[in-house]
């Protein structure tokens, strides 16, 4: 079993993507993220803290933009419409989940596709799923760099995602299929869910439940990838897969943390530096 290393992998393209920075700011671009937080959802916090410290280390300018919990649909769009017309800002990005008097759709459509760095927009998720260029999500784009760096070549495998989200699994299908794997999309109500794992090559769980994937659920010599980060009554995170057990079986797995988490937000760096360089270009 081989572990990947998605810190030390996110350390790496961070030290790569400070470069571009450096390069960008030559030609007289400063590479610039605006972060809308509404609420005090303590986990959005949290990731909005990190997002601001990872834009910080690589030279990214971080405007963050912290909205009462009342904040009106009509008042969050009209921030976005003067960030959409800012030219010196290159990436939106809107903390989820948004309170529940926000219709998310509507927010995330009123996004210029050319600074959705989270790949959201529907224009981007129709790039990707046509094979087009756009910006893809950022976890399972993380996820396709930790194939590379590994050396596993997708063409050919049978590929099973647990999770049909609009963040991860659906873009993660898209993607593997654009890399010539066999797709399988499970979810809730998908039958006999435990043989169809057992079948795969390659098993993506992200479904956000604690431990959900057991070692009977895995295929010996399987690649196993785990986006869910669940926190315990005592406190530890852990992924949807029980890693203790299914390491025993995986050639390759990620760890809970340590894993997918740090390349998510490394491919939000470079999402938001592609734009940056696509503005340059102009």
């Amino acid at each position: 079993m081989t572990k990947i290393d998605g810190k030390a992998l996110s350390a790496k393209v961070k030290e790569e993507l400070k470069h571009e920075v450096m390069s960008l700011n030559e030609s007289g671009i400063k590479p610039a993220l605006a972060v809308i937080l509404v609420g005090e959802d303590k986990a959005s916090q949290t990731y909005v803290a990190s997002k601001e410290k990872a834009c910080k280390a690589v030279g990214i300018e971080s405007i963050m933009h912290k909205l009462g919990e009342n904040t009106s649909e009509n008042e969050l769009l009209a921030l976005i419409n003067v960030l959409n017309l800012d030219d010196s800002v290159d990436g939106i990005l809107v903390q989820l989940p948004l309170p529940k008097h926000i219709n998310t759709n509507n927010i995330l459509k009123a996004i210029r596709p050319q600074k959705d760095v989270d790949g959201f927009h529907a224009i981007n998720v129709g790039n990707l799923v046509s094979g087009l260029d756009g910006f893809v999500p950022c976890t399972p784009l993380g996820i396709m760099l930790m194939f590379k760096e590994y050396g596993v070549d997708l063409t050919g495998l049978n590929a099973v995602i647990i999770g049909r989200s609009n963040i991860v699994g659906k873009p993660m299908a898209a993607l593997l299929l654009n890399a010539n794997a066999t797709v399988t999309i499970t979810h809730s109500k998908t039958k006999n869910l435990k043989e169809i794992c057992a079948k795969a090559d390659l098993l993506v769980a992200a479904i956000g439940k604690a431990n959900f994937v057991s070692a009977d659920m895995v295929k010996d010599g399987a690649i196993v990838i785990d986006v869910g980060i669940n926190r315990l009554d005592d406190g530890r995170l852990v992924g949807d897969v029980d890693f203790d057990e299914v390491s025993k079986k995986a050639s390759l797995i990620t760890p809970v943390p340590g894993g997918v988490g740090p390349m998510t937000i490394a491919m939000l760096l470079s999402n938001t530096i592609k734009s940056a360089k696509i503005r340059a270009s102009k």
